[in-house]
């Protein structure tokens, strides 16, 4: 029915489909690297516990579910192959209502990073910087898998560990130990990135992208991203020890068998396992962040 202007009534989307979009399953690896960050800081938790809810909103809801609805927009085409059920392509988002989303997402998010001072703002800036440039042309880094997974895995662990780090350090550079473990967390989150990856490859390599399971094939995509994975959980160990953290650094060791043991399952049959080992393999990644950063809280005995 058309209005009495007569005009035709604009098209909303529903919230289930702005919900969708968004993704919240995605938004627990930067709010956990935010947190590791603040626990490494050795600051009072107690005493902060503001700035790191915001923080933490900034992380998930907001810097990383922008992300979510840009590489949606600009991922429409690819995901009518591989997702046609997704809010975009199924129409559930309607007109361009992704894109408008995406921005609007993008400036609330600048607007609430003002509250964590310029190192909480540099960093969401930087972090929605490497988002547009993750999905939208003609940088769209994601045509390749080892520039875009790289982005994702400096923005989503590095980028946000460093910030909860500095953020607590009321605005000081992080201890030179807690970015060199963000790092090598970075890295090895590049390898996440390939296993979700795999789910798109039909899609991927009809429209161009060229992920790492399309340019390798699923075995050797499969071995890379466990290799790439695993060596920079290794350091960690090596480096724990030498710091006089043993506990932590068992700790850290035998969660990377854990993972080993299942790596060897999962390169069995590559496509069909990467989910599984999504959900199996890599919250043991991630605890080894928590203990880690914990060994350097004990470090500077720092109490909570």
């Amino acid at each position: 029915m058309a209005h009495a202007s007569g005009l035709p009534p604009i098209a909303l989307p529903r919230l289930s489909a702005v919900k969708e979009l968004f993704k919240p399953i995605t938004w627990f690896p930067p709010m956990w690297a935010f947190a590791c960050g603040v626990v490494a800081s050795g600051v009072s938790l107690r005493d902060n516990w503001i700035l790191i809810l915001i923080g933490i909103l900034l992380a998930g809801p907001l810097v990383c579910a922008t992300s979510q609805a840009v590489n949606d927009w600009f991922d429409r085409h690819v995901d009518a192959i591989n997702e046609p059920n997704r809010p975009i392509p199924s129409g559930r988002m309607p007109g361009r209502w992704g894109l408008y989303l995406a921005v609007l997402w993008t400036m609330v998010s600048l607007a609430v990073a003002l509250a964590l001072g310029p190192w909480g703002f540099g960093a969401a800036a930087l972090g929605l910087a490497l988002a547009w440039a993750y999905s939208m042309p003609p940088i769209r880094l994601k045509e390749n898998g080892w520039w875009g997974n790289l982005a994702c895995g400096l923005s989503y662990e590095g980028l946000a560990w460093i910030t909860g780090a500095a953020v607590m350090a009321g605005g000081a550079f992080p201890e030179t130990r807690s970015v060199i473990l963000a790092l090598l967390y970075s890295l090895g989150a590049h390898g996440i990135m390939t296993l979700n990856d795999f789910k798109s490859m039909r899609g991927d390599a009809q429209m161009g992208v060229r992920s790492l399971p399309v340019q390798l094939g699923p075995r050797r995509a499969a071995f890379t991203a466990c290799m790439v994975m695993a060596f920079p959980q290794m350091a960690v160990v090596v480096l724990l020890g030498f710091w006089q953290m043993p506990l932590h650094s068992t700790a850290v060791f035998a969660l990377l068998i854990g993972q080993g043991l299942l790596m060897a399952w999962f390169l069995k049959k590559p496509i069909e396992r990467a989910l599984y080992y999504s959900g199996f393999g890599v919250p043991l990644f991630v605890i080894g962040m928590m203990v880690s950063a914990f060994a350097l809280r004990s470090l500077q005995g720092s109490p909570l």
